[in-house]
């Protein structure tokens, strides 16, 4: 007679293959979108069960142990093939439902993502949406996402992908700070403003400012009298009447749109094509992913346009 798995140790496996790879209880309970407490019992479960201990645990770092290192990818595995199971199941839906899982760049999520999602659930109400914003990159595969949405070119021949349209960065500055300090006309004019700047939190480096002078393009790192590693802080600062700084035309359109912000030395902007949708290959006939995708494919053409800086 075969003896029937039971639930509660189906979800210690999940739980134990999540924090395996996610190297913490912490990060497999968001994947999981559980508590940690949740994750501990349920691989402690699993662990009385099997009679061996799966991790060395510290206070600062989760380990396998060696039983638990061979059974970690089995239990991998038996994620994989439950998840081909539940993608089928979507497939053979016409209406998107169920729940979408969207990871996203803090800028993107906030300025594209969010103000698009009520329209989005109206049109498909049996539809939820699990949006994680920030700007470390996650293990899509692992972590169990269905789309996300990053700046820069982005490597994972796991991952299916399609570029989103162009955009631009431009300078900005606040109509009350050029009135006192005047507007610039060449990029070699900043010397003499106060600028605000962006420091990447991926790598602790500032950000570059490109130009495009005729047919060359350029960088230079501008002095910066206020630096912050997130783009909006950078943003508000400017609105504020805090100085020049650079940013993506379509984060900026809102202060534009406002009058908050203007565009400076628009003639010398720049160009870039590296905003890029990814979904795993295993979602790509899910209803919720294709209808996310036109829906975001829209909602950039339209930014852009509101956001022209010519």
């Amino acid at each position: 007679m075969v003896e029937h798995i039971a639930l509660d140790r189906l979800t210690g496996i999940i739980a134990f293959a999540r924090a395996g790879s996610l190297g913490s209880y912490t990060a497999a309970a968001r994947a999981l979108s559980i508590s940690p407490s949740a994750v501990s019992k349920s691989i402690q479960r699993l662990e009385r069960h099997l009679g061996v201990s799966l991790f060395t645990r510290t206070t600062r770092s989760l380990t396998f142990t060696p039983e638990g290192r061979d059974l970690h990818e089995r239990a991998l595995r038996l994620l994989r093939e439950a998840e081909e199971i539940e993608q089928a199941a979507m497939t053979a839906r016409s209406e998107p439902s169920g729940t979408l899982r969207v990871a996203a760049s803090l800028p993107i999520g906030l300025h594209l993502i969010a103000p698009t999602l009520p329209a989005f659930r109206r049109l498909h109400p049996n539809l939820a949406v699990d949006l994680r914003l920030g700007d470390q990159m996650v293990d899509m595969i692992e972590e169990g996402i269905d789309v996300a949405v990053r700046i820069g070119d982005l490597a994972d021949t796991r991952l299916l992908s399609r570029k989103l349209a162009p955009h631009r960065l431009c300078c900005f500055a606040s109509p009350a700070y050029l009135e006192e300090r005047g507007t610039p006309t060449h990029p070699d004019d900043l010397g003499r403003h106060d600028i605000v700047n962006l420091r990447y939190q991926s790598t602790g480096q500032a950000f570059r400012w490109p130009f495009r002078i005729g047919d060359r393009e350029i960088e230079i790192m501008p002095d910066a009298v206020v630096i912050a590693d997130a783009s909006d802080a950078v943003l508000i600062m400017l609105a504020a009447g805090g100085g020049i700084g650079m940013g993506a035309s379509f984060m900026a359109a809102p202060y534009v749109k406002r009058g908050e912000l203007v565009p400076v030395l628009s003639t010398f902007a720049v160009e870039r094509n590296n905003v890029t949708v990814l979904w795993p290959a295993s979602r790509r006939a899910n209803p919720a992913v294709r209808a996310f995708l036109t829906m975001i494919d829209a909602a950039f053409i339209q930014r852009m346009a509101a956001s022209s800086i010519d």
